[in-house]
């Protein structure tokens, strides 16, 4: 189902079910949003008939009990609304697997760009005296993703198919480059949010972590610019090129000291001196081990290999630097 749709149809569902009222078809066109705009012409009028009875018959296909009727005597068309009642779920008991899931859904919800549009829906739902009971309706707060900065315009350039230009800073950059990308979708995998998307200046298919874009990302050009592969898989993406190859790092460490690169590395015993321990580390991302690695400064000196000697060297330099400086 494509994004806007389900967005759609989530809003539809929700200013619904958070009234006891029926409420016709030329209010839900007013108020949810996603629908064509009444213009006055023949065309918009058969394209929201159209839209609204698809997604009228695919709710009741969900099983979702949308009701038709008339709220008084003095209505002269039918509404539509949900009983809460019967709309309802049992008690549910989920699996570790299930509740991430879950955890994972409700993040995405909370951003903004999602719950702002269904708030909307039911302020105007009470401004046209349509009795919206709050007690009844899902718990929505609109704001952003707190995670990462950039989902929203992010999620949103995705989703309408604008093209997106912003700044990327890749760890073993020293500086930011201007990217512009035919967004496909966000993810999240491993607790990073990516954005999986056609790079137009390589023209070639590229995931960035969102946590390292600078700045606020701009969508520019006109909707519907473009199409995602039909049989794209995100996740799939994003653990091929995210996964990347694996590295051995060996380090020595002080006595009592990195005890937090210690809990996920594999012991090799004192160096030969015995004045410090050897470690052994497995990273697919060398550059932020090395980032890791220089924050340890004097207690923590890497063996091998050389590319990553020299990467933490150049970052205590850089510190060094920027201490004389100030």
């Amino acid at each position: 189902m494509a994004a806007k749709r389900a967005e759609r149809l989530v809003n539809l569902v929700i200013a619904l079910l958070s009234t006891r009222q029926y409420v016709t078809a030329a209010r839900i066109r007013a108020t949810v949003p996603g629908y064509e705009a009444d213009d006055g012409s023949d065309r918009a009028d058969e394209a929201f008939k159209r839209m609204f009875e698809r997604d009228k018959a695919e709710l009741r296909e969900m099983g979702v009990p949308l009701e038709t009727g008339r709220t008084s005597v003095f209505d002269t068309e039918d509404g539509y609304r949900i009983a809460r009642a019967d709309y309802e779920l049992p008690e549910i008991h989920l699996t570790g697997e299930e509740a991430a899931a879950v955890g994972l859904a409700v993040r995405l919800w909370e951003s903004a760009q999602l719950a702002g549009a269904a708030q909307s829906a039911l302020v105007k739902l009470k401004a046209a005296g349509v009795d919206v009971d709050t007690s009844r309706s899902l718990p929505i707060h609109p704001r952003l993703d707190r995670g990462e900065a950039a989902f929203e315009p992010c999620y949103a350039a995705a989703r309408d198919r604008r093209q997106l230009e912003f700044d990327y800073r890749r760890p073993d950059e020293d500086s930011a480059v201007r990217r512009q990308v035919q967004p496909w979708g966000v993810v999240a995998w491993h607790g990073r949010w990516y954005l999986v998307g056609f790079d137009l200046d390589r023209q070639a298919d590229r995931v960035f972590r969102l946590s390292r874009v600078a700045g606020t990302p701009k969508a520019v050009g006109p909707a519907g610019a473009f199409e995602p592969p039909a049989d794209l898989d995100l996740t799939a993406v994003v653990a091929g090129q995210a996964a990347g190859e694996e590295h051995l790092v060996l380090v020595h460490a002080r006595p009592g000291t990195a005890v937090g690169l210690r809990r996920r590395a594999t012991s090799l015993g004192p160096t030969p001196d015995g004045a410090e321990d050897r470690l052994q580390l497995r990273t697919t991302e060398p550059w932020a081990l090395a980032d890791e690695l220089a924050a340890y400064g004097s207690d923590v000196v890497v063996e091998a290999p050389t590319e990553m000697r020299d990467a933490v060297i150049a970052r205590l330099t850089r510190l060094a630097a920027l201490g004389e400086k100030s």
